[in-house]
């Protein structure tokens, strides 16, 4: 049996009903016309999502894409570098010198995997700093993600592939010229680098667009795509890559007073985190429909489950209704 009819055999209650729901009401979203967006939160490119999502991605079954500063570099850290990547199986066990020991050898941990800084992330450094240099030179300016298809585009990173290239979301996304809004980029290693660099006096930090400018980007993006329908919207995990684009619709609302744009057509959010005070991660879809984002109509789930088990199985169940 393929994965959906594994998926409907064996997941018929409680948290993983609510998997199979929340894959159904997508694929019914793709079948009206809307759009879709993705918001990746947390190590998913680490975590190798870009299997699957990359194939989402070919497959016409997403449309934009918000994701952490982490997430968009580490899809090209896994890219140029994964056989030099080190597991740790063993992780929950290992003492503070443990940790001190993969740090002296130059090993990142992130959960199980370590990824490694020269490797990975000095490699994709020094080609950043060509990218920039060559915006600085130019006299332009671009979003941090625009940066990254410079370089799947001009193919610097090419000698250095590790992975088959199919495995990698950022260049099916770079080959769709996917939008992608990376809130927050500055939080990320590369923004790390850009701004110790800025700091030496090698760039101006204009060089690399800001926040406010990706809000800006996505109000008209939204505004050109949702039509009279609305777009759809699958979060991984919380933070800021699905609390920053979910505000989009409110602002076109409230702040700019816009009355024929509709809201956010469908909610599916994966998340192991706990309804909670204060918590945008835990909270409950519905709270979104006093801030403008969600309506009462809206389908609305919460998959509490972790992830990097439940998103390649929607992303197989959708991807199967071809």
């Amino acid at each position: 049996m393929n994965v959906t009819e594994f998926v409907k055999k064996h997941y018929r209650h409680f948290n993983a009903a609510t998997l199979v729901d929340a894959a159904e009401a997508y694929k019914e979203q793709l079948r009206k016309g809307h759009k879709m967006m993705i918001t990746l939160a947390g190590a998913m490119s680490t975590a190798e999502l870009g299997i699957s999502l990359a194939e989402m991605i070919r497959e016409d079954k997403v449309q934009i894409i918000t994701c952490t500063g982490a997430n968009l570099e580490e899809d090209i850290f896994n890219l140029v570098a994964h056989s030099y990547y080190k597991r740790v199986p063993e992780y929950r066990t290992l003492s503070a010198q443990d940790e001190q020991d993969l740090l002296d050898h130059h090993y990142n941990r992130v959960t199980d995997t370590c990824i490694p800084e020269e490797e990975a992330m000095r490699r994709i450094e020094r080609q950043l700093i060509d990218v920039w240099t060559k915006a600085k030179t130019e006299g332009k300016r671009f979003f941090p993600h625009e940066f990254i298809y410079q370089l799947i585009r001009n193919k610097s990173l090419e000698k250095f592939h590790d992975i088959d290239t199919k495995d990698s979301w950022l260049i099916a996304a770079c080959e769709k010229n996917l939008p992608i809004v990376v809130p927050g980029w500055e939080d990320s290693t590369t923004g790390n680098m850009f701004a110790a660099h800025c700091m030496e006096g090698m760039f101006e930090p204009s060089v690399v667009k800001s926040g406010i400018e990706y809000m800006m980007f996505l109000a008209k993006w939204y505004q050109e795509n949702a039509g009279k329908i609305g777009v759809g919207f699958f979060q991984i995990g919380g933070g800021i890559a699905g609390d920053f684009p979910i505000c989009v619709v409110p602002m076109l609302h409230q702040d700019l007073r816009l009355t024929d744009v509709p809201i956010w057509s469908y909610f599916c959010q994966i998340s192991d985190s706990t309804t909670s005070f204060g918590s945008y991660s835990g909270a409950h879809p519905n709270e979104k429909i006093t801030w403008g984002k969600l309506g009462i109509e809206t389908p609305k789930f919460i998959i509490e489950s972790d992830a990097t088990i439940v998103a390649p199985l929607v992303f197989s169940m959708i991807l199967e209704n071809k």
